[in-house]
């Protein structure tokens, strides 16, 4: 019987690990239609009675604003061209301020948020932890930095019901994606860490402040073009 269950849970094992390659390598080309955080919200806004909303457009990348490409990357992960998928410099300059802050701040990048936010659900644990390393691994692998950039960026919630950058231009700008402005994708940005909590269309003073951080940030940041 020992022998059977290990043998079950090891063909188990492979199944995951085999699906979990299909999924990376699929996304690798088709756009991603849905993702665990928007089925996870639009049931939360159901059970609460709310009227449920999810907005989601996807759009290639070459159809979204240079300016909210450059706004994201100022503001949540200067280096993501640089490093493999985690960044040690910022990890340890967290570990260090954490000792004194009263609110710790994490050192996510932008790979690590997309592997989260594609293929787990956002509640925190170790073992999510786990499985976040390991897709984050596979996304860097197998996709190119654009890939996991536009991905981010249409998938990401950017609001109450709301993913992706077509999604808030057209509800919070009344414009599209391709031509948000600067001020418009600081503005954005500037929303990430907490977009339920803040808006970038009614945008409190502290959101002000950090958009003006976060355009003077975008001057000093070098990001290389998209690649054909």
């Amino acid at each position: 019987m020992l022998k059977k269950a290990f043998r079950c849970l090891l063909w188990l094992a492979a199944g995951l690990f085999a699906l979990s390659l299909v999924m990376v390598l699929l996304y690798r080309i088709v756009p991603v239609p849905v993702t665990p955080l928007m089925i996870i919200r639009y049931a939360e806004q159901k059970k609460k009675d709310e009227k449920a909303a999810l907005h989601h457009y996807w759009v290639p990348l070459k159809h979204i604003s240079d300016n909210l490409r450059k706004a994201v990357i100022a503001s949540e992960d200067q280096r993501f061209f640089e490093h493999g998928g985690f960044d040690l410099e910022q990890i340890r300059k967290a570990r260090q301020e954490n000792k004194i802050r009263r609110r710790p701040r994490g050192a996510s990048t932008i790979s690590q948020q997309t592997a989260k936010n594609v293929f787990l659900w956002p509640r925190s644990s170790w073992f999510r932890k786990g499985l976040e390393v390991y897709f984050t691994f596979l996304i860097e692998f197998f996709w190119s930095k654009d890939r996991i950039l536009e991905v981010y960026l249409n998938s990401i919630e950017m609001g109450k019901g709301i993913y992706g950058a077509e999604a808030v231009a057209r509800r919070h700008f009344n414009t599209s994606a391709s031509d948000l402005t600067r001020s418009q994708a600081a503005l954005i940005a500037a929303t990430l860490p907490n977009p339920l909590r803040f808006s970038s269309r009614d945008p409190s003073p502290y959101i002000l402040r950090r958009r003006q951080e976060i355009l003077r940030q975008m001057e000093l940041i070098d990001v290389p073009p998209q690649s054909e």
